[in-house]
């Protein structure tokens, strides 16, 4: 079984262990006076953010509304996050402002996929 805590190289430190989780994600990003909206998958969520792949591109810097489609919660988790680094369509987010349901839910998610490996 390949294991689900992503690793990084010795001088990338993150605050918290990402971990491999491939869900249905969609954004929106105010930009130039209209909405754009992208979707995706995930490829990785951490406390404070996610990874993942979009059909366009964000630029770090960037505030974005996000909704994610996690496993055994009935609606999309809606987010605000800053987008933190792009490579080509790959992009890393840092979750902003979260309610302490939102909290809750991302951190029994990262519970569950630290249970796995």
């Amino acid at each position: 079984m390949e294991e689900s805590v992503v690793r990084r190289s010795p001088e990338f430190r993150r605050r918290f262990p990402r971990y491999r989780l491939d869900v249905r994600m969609s954004l929106q990003v105010f930009r130039a006076g209209t909405t754009l909206g992208f979707w995706g998958r995930s490829t990785e969520i951490g406390q404070d953010g996610i990874g993942g792949t979009l059909t366009g591109e964000v630029e770090p810097g960037e505030v974005v509304s996000l909704e994610i489609m996690l496993p055994r919660v009935p609606q999309p988790l809606k987010l605000r996050a800053l987008v933190r680094y792009r490579q080509g369509l790959r992009h890393g987010f840092e979750f902003l402002t979260r309610t302490k349901e939102q909290q809750e839910v991302i951190h029994q998610i990262c519970e569950t996929l630290a249970g796995l490996t």
